[in-house]
């Protein structure tokens, strides 16, 4: 599905150029479930926002679905994330003056589906998570849980190729976390769609197929 070659990202310092990453060398293959981790300022959640086309200063080749993407434009890139990738964040990231349906409404807005078949879409998504008496409220009136569950819904909602997850867990109890990665798990499973998530946690890393260890921005394993 994807591979990176010869991929660094690197920040212009005062004091010198700081690498963030470093010459990774990388490939995914279509329905894989993959960890990335690493301790803290490895460049996991750097490399997972390259992946995810929300970064796009870095050095080297970066081939997504047999598209060169150092050969795209800024407007190319944007159309084939909007297509084709959906992410997760730690801190859900839901709008809070938005209900829980006008949340998951938001990733089919951009893709300009007709408001008819938006509104198909979020029943869906509602019904899938068992989440259809929750679909007026706003995020605040949930349990944390309950909005990493949108959060994933919501990412869902275009049906991506590629599902992106940074630290997913990592604002919920152990309970709620495991709940988030046997979704992952079955989603992956019953759907095919690649998961590429970062984690500090060995045993969240353990519902992946494989394990991708980054070290001073340097890719040490997988």
């Amino acid at each position: 599905m994807l591979s990176l070659r010869h991929l660094s990202r690197v920040y212009p310092l005062k004091s010198g150029p700081y690498y963030a990453l470093r010459n990774i060398n990388l490939e995914i293959a279509e329905g894989e479930f993959v960890s990335i981790m690493g301790p803290s300022g490895s460049g996991k959640s750097t490399l997972l926002h390259i992946l995810g086309l929300h970064d796009s200063e870095w050095e080297g080749e970066y081939r997504f679905q047999d598209v060169d993407i150092h050969r795209q434009s800024k407007a190319q890139r944007s159309e084939l994330q909007k297509k084709n990738i959906g992410f997760i964040f730690q801190a859900y990231h839901l709008l809070d003056d938005l209900t829980i349906a006008e949340n998951l409404e938001i990733p089919l807005t951009y893709r300009n589906i007709p408001r008819r078949e938006r509104q198909s879409t979020v029943c869906d998504l509602l019904d899938r998570f068992q989440m259809v008496g929750k679909r007026d409220l706003f995020p605040n009136q949930l349990s944390g849980g309950q909005q990493q569950l949108v959060g994933v819904a919501r990412a869902l909602a275009a049906n991506p190729k590629l599902l992106l997850a940074d630290e997913p867990t990592g604002n919920l109890h152990s309970d709620q976390g495991r709940t988030i990665m046997e979704l992952f798990q079955k989603l992956n499973r019953e759907s095919g769609v690649t998961i590429v998530q970062v984690t500090h946690s060995a045993e969240n890393a353990a519902f992946g197929h494989r394990i991708i260890r980054l070290a001073d921005g340097l890719q040490v394993g997988n």
